[in-house]
């Protein structure tokens, strides 16, 4: 995978668009700056435990004894249903329950940014090449840079598209992940089936 392409992925991932609505509710309450400054720190939270996860995911998979292939298939199915909640929204939003009061770490930088998919993600682009981190990295930071762009933008963003707009781009960014996730599926079970076909 290039770097474009695994940048997409994770930007897909984090779903800035379609969080819009929960960040704008959670920052509400503060005052203007004190919004600027949550969010920031949110990122940067996000940012940290996602770079935790793609230096130190290897050897997590190494002491598990994790394969290749269950780490693509398993990701491939977390992204698979985070693609359907994204096209199927329900009522209780994409993560649950968000807690009151002023976010430190959940649900903004965790899972909201830094979720279960997005780590996922970067394990099984750390695991399937280890020699390119610092391409993985870059992904990371170019995903991320987007991802703080438009939540930086929110309250702009949503007066200028609307509820109904943002809603129809999350479906369309859920569409392009359940794609990529079926396509993550179908590599892990191509890699197995040769690794049995040679054992045999």
């Amino acid at each position: 995978m290039e770097v474009l392409s695994a940048a997409v992925l994770l930007f897909l991932i984090m779903d800035p668009l379609g969080n819009i609505p929960v960040f704008l509710g959670l920052l509400r309450p503060l005052a203007p700056r004190r919004r600027l400054y949550v969010l920031a720190r949110e990122l940067l939270i996000a940012l940290a435990i996602l770079f935790v996860v793609l230096f130190a995911g290897q050897w997590v998979l190494a002491g598990l004894h994790l394969r290749q292939e269950s780490i693509s298939i398993a990701g491939g199915i977390v992204l698979f249903l985070i693609g359907v909640k994204m096209i199927f929204p329900t009522a209780e939003g994409l993560f649950g329950e968000i807690p009151d009061g002023e976010p430190l770490i959940v649900p903004m930088a965790v899972p909201l940014i830094a979720g279960p998919s997005t780590m996922a993600a970067l394990l099984l682009l750390a695991n399937q090449n280890p020699e390119r981190t610092a391409d993985w990295s870059l992904a990371l930071v170019i995903a991320w840079v987007g991802t703080a762009a438009i939540l930086f933008s929110a309250t702009w963003l949503y007066r200028l598209l609307g509820a109904r707009a943002l809603s129809a781009l999350e479906r369309l960014m859920g569409m392009l992940l359940v794609a990529l996730s079926v396509q993550m599926v179908l590599d892990g079970v191509a890699v197995y089936l040769r690794s049995a076909l040679a054992a045999g």
